[in-house]
C-alpha cells in the first residue's frame, strides 16, 4: 500500500503545490500539472522537507474541488495525481440529505468511512448527478458530521454498486457507463450481474473448477426433471438470474409412495406441498414461469446442524496489486422448513468457530473453502469481460467433505457481516475494494495500454 499524506491549504503564491522532498526521486520530469479525478490545472511545484504533508494553494483547492484530508499521490510524466478519486455508482437516491440512498445509506456510509484509513477520496453518485458540460458531479460524501452533497470532479475509477438487474438495464445507466469508459477512459469495476448458467458454462470445461459443480442443466424438459429426480431423489429449480433465494423450488420424490413434494418461499412463508405428479406441481405452484429461465440442479447432501442444512458465504476481494484474497467466511444455517439459507428466509449466520467444535474439522473446512474460492475467483476473472474486484460465493460442504459451488455473486450482499464477530472482516473487505480501485487508478494513469489490452 502506498503512503498517504496530509493535505493542507497554504495561502502563498497562486497555483502553488509543495510536495515532500522524499518523493522527488520518483520522477525525472518537470511537474507542471496537478490532477484530481478528471480535473486538472497548471501548477508550480516545490519540494520541501515536509513530514508526511502536501501543501496546496487555496486557489488550486477551489478549482479542483479538492477536500482536505489524507491523500495519496502518483507522479507520472509532467503531472502529479492526488487522490485517487473513487466514484461509487448506484441508483435509488431519495433527495434527503439524512438518508440520500434510502435504506442503503448505511451500506454506503461504511464504504466512505473505510476510505479514510486508505488515504483515498470516495463519493457516491448516480446518473442524474453528473454535469457533462463541466465534468463535475454533485456527489455525496460522508464524515463524522453525516452526509454532505458537494461538487466534485468525475472520478479516476468507478465502483459499480447498482442495486439490481432492472436498474442496470436502464438506458441512462448504460449511457453513463459508455461515456465514462470511452470519452474519459475511466475504468469501471464490478460491472454487471453474474448469470448462473454463464458461470456454470465458464467453469465446466476446466478440471480444477468442474469438480465444484453440481449436475446442472438449463431449460430442462419434464423428462429430464423426472430422470434427475429418480437419480438423486431431490433436485432444485432455480431462476438463472434470481437473487435472495426468490423463485427457488426444491422438488423431492418419494419412490415408495410415488409422491412428489415441493418446498418454496411464498411471500413471508416457507411452503411445503404434496403432489401426485409433476404436472400438478407445474400447474399449481410453478404457474406461468418460463422453464427457459430456470436451471435444474441436483441436490447435494450437505452437512447439517440440528437437522438443518448448512452452506457457506465466502467473500473474495482483490487488493492494491490486483490479487485475490479470501476476506470472510461464514456459515449460513437454513431456517426451519426453508428451501434456502438466506437470512431473509429465516437463516442464521454463524462463524466457523461456532459451527465446528473440533479444531481439526474447522481448519479443514477453512482450507477447503479458501482454496475453492480462490481457484474459482481466478477462473471467473479470466473468463468474464471487465474488471472484477470482489466475488461472493455460496459454497457447500457435503457429508464426504467435498466442496460445491451453488452461486457466484458479482455484487455480493453483506448480511453475514451483521454477525458481531465479523466486524473486522467487514471493514477489511471494504478497504480492499477501495485498494483495488487504487490499483486500477494507477494502471489507468501509468499503463493504460496494459489495462485495456
Amino acid at each position: 500500500m502506498n503512503p498517504s499524506y496530509s493535505l493542507a491549504a497554504t495561502f502563498t503564491d497562486a497555483k502553488k503545490l509543495i510536495l515532500p522532498a522524499s518523493v522527488r526521486h520518483e520522477t525525472n520530469e518537470n511537474i507542471t500539472e496537478v490532477v484530481f479525478g478528471t480535473a486538472a490545472s497548471p501548477c508550480f511545484v516545490e519540494f520541501q522537507e515536509l513530514n508526511g504533508a502536501i501543501k496546496i494553494s487555496k486557489d488550486l483547492l477551489d478549482q479542483l474541488r479538492l477536500p482536505l484530508g489524507k491523500t495519496q499521490l502518483i507522479l507520472h510524466q509532467n503531472s502529479v495525481y492526488l487522490g485517487p478519486l473513487i466514484g461509487i455508482f448506484t441508483a435509488g437516491f431519495t433527495g434527503s440529505i439524512l438518508r440520500p440512498i434510502g435504506n442503503r445509506s448505511l451500506f454506503f456510509a461504511k464504504y466512505l468511512t473505510a476510505q479514510k484509513a486508505a488515504g483515498l477520496f470516495a463519493y457516491v453518485f448516480g446518473a442524474h448527478l453528473i454535469d457533462w458540460e463541466t465534468g463535475f458531479v454533485n456527489g455525496y460524501t460522508f464524515d463524522d458530521d453525516g452526509w454532505r452533497q458537494m461538487k466534485i470532479p468525475l472520478p479516476n475509477v468507478v465502483y459499480d454498486r447498482l442495486p439490481n438487474r432492472e436498474t442496470e438495464d436502464h438506458h441512462a445507466m448504460k449511457m453513463v457507463k459508455k461515456r465514462l469508459k470511452t470519452e474519459y477512459g475511466i475504468p469501471w469495476f464490478n460491472p454487471g450481474f453474474f448469470d448462473k448458467w454463464t458461470i456454470h458454462e465458464l467453469l465446466l470445461p476446466y478440471a480444477e473448477t468442474a469438480v465444484y459443480l453440481p449436475e446442472t442443466m438449463l431449460d430442462p424438459s419434464y423428462g429430464q426433471i423426472e430422470k434427475m429426480l429418480h437419480r438423486y431423489k431431490s433436485v432444485y429449480l432455480k431462476p438463472r438470474n434470481g437473487s435472495l433465494g426468490l423463485g427457488v423450488f426444491q422438488l423431492i420424490y418419494e419412490p415408495d409412495e410415488h409422491i412428489y413434494y415441493c418446498r418454496y418461499r411464498s411471500q413471508e412463508d416457507n411452503i411445503l406441498r404434496k403432489y401426485k405428479s409433476l404436472d400438478q406441481f407445474f400447474k399449481f405452484s410453478f404457474g406461468s414461469r418460463k422453464m427457459e429461465d430456470y436451471l435444474l440442479q441436483e441436490r447435494i447432501k450437505l452437512i447439517r446442524i440440528d437437522q438443518q442444512q448448512v452452506d457457506f458465504r465466502v467473500h473474495t476481494n482483490k487488493d492494491s496489486k490486483g490479487r485475490f484474497h479470501v476476506t470472510a467466511i461464514a456459515a449460513k444455517i437454513a431456517g426451519k422448513g426453508s428451501v434456502t439459507t438466506h437470512v431473509d428466509n429465516g437463516g442464521i449466520v454463524k462463524t466457523l468457530e461456532e459451527l465446528f467444535d473440533q479444531k481439526d474439522e474447522r481448519n479443514q473446512a477453512f482450507r477447503s473453502l479458501t482454496s475453492a474460492a480462490l481457484i474459482l475467483s481466478e477462473k471467473i476473472d479470466q473468463g468474464i469481460e471487465g474488471f472484477i474486484g470482489e466475488i461472493g460465493f455460496d459454497l457447500g460442504i457435503d457429508t464426504s467433505s467435498n466442496v460445491w459451488l451453488f452461486e457466484a455473486n458479482s455484487k455480493p450482499g453483506r448480511s453475514i457481516f451483521s454477525h458481531p464477530s465479523l466486524k473486522e472482516e467487514d471493514l477489511h473487505s471494504r478497504k480492499l475494494s477501495l485498494q483495488y480501485a487504487l490499483y486500477l487508478s494507477k494502471k489507468a494513469i501509468e499503463e493504460p495500454e496494459v489495462l485495456y489490452e
